[in-house]
């Protein structure tokens, strides 16, 4: 990917829960863009964690092993990464928003995130003779950026796997304190201090 398509702002994949679809994340490099509906008519009750996963106790694995958990978080961070305006993925914790929805998911479900995180460890061998974890991150990206092509109708395993972990990866982040309150900025409703009644004089009693 090129520094300008790296440097695009996630600005572009939600601007407000609720009233659209995820758009353009700064790992998708083309033109074919998946679209994940968000079904709350406002933005949902925050989940909450701590300001920094450094500082975050870990939490107890659900389903994924540590090794899997790893590259959920990396990946995750890749869809959705620190800017200039609020911590990304990995600070958010979606990574454990991600063990926990799987977890309570049908058989199927489970095996494809197993499964396809596991075509992801084969892959970075093939193309890069190392684990995608211990990848640097352009290379992380140049595969990520491969198997996103073809979100929208995804027949390979690999293909699936990436829908599957961008559309949690932004329901777990625009869940998160940080994706409400930082990122969107959504400061909660506000209540009218007073209601003026009806001014037009042919209704005054």
């Amino acid at each position: 990917m090129s520094d300008e398509s790296n440097n695009v702002s996630r600005r572009r994949a939600i601007k407000i829960i609720g009233v659209g679809t995820a758009s353009s994340l700064p790992i998708l490099n083309n033109v074919v863009q998946g679209q994940h509906q968000h079904h709350q008519a406002a933005a949902p009750p925050a989940r909450t964690q701590a300001a920094g996963a450094s500082k975050a106790k870990a939490q107890p694995l659900r389903f994924f092993t540590a090794q899997e958990l790893a590259i959920v978080a990396t990946i995750a961070d890749l869809i959705i990464p620190t800017d200039e305006r609020s911590p990304g993925a990995r600070e958010a914790e979606v990574h454990y928003f991600i063990d926990l929805m799987v977890s309570e998911s049908p058989a199927e479900t489970k095996k494809l995130w197993r499964d396809g995180l596991a075509a992801i460890g084969q892959m970075s061998q093939k193309k890069f003779s190392k684990d995608f974890n211990s990848a640097p991150a352009d290379q992380q990206t140049e595969l990520l950026t491969e198997i996103s092509k073809e979100e929208r109708n995804p027949k390979t395993l690999e293909e699936r796997f990436f829908r599957a972990i961008k559309n949690l990866t932004i329901d777990g982040y625009y869940t998160s304190e940080i994706g409400i309150q930082q990122d969107l900025q959504y400061k909660g409703n506000s209540y009218a201090k007073e209601f003026v009644g009806c001014t037009h004089p042919e209704h005054k009693a």
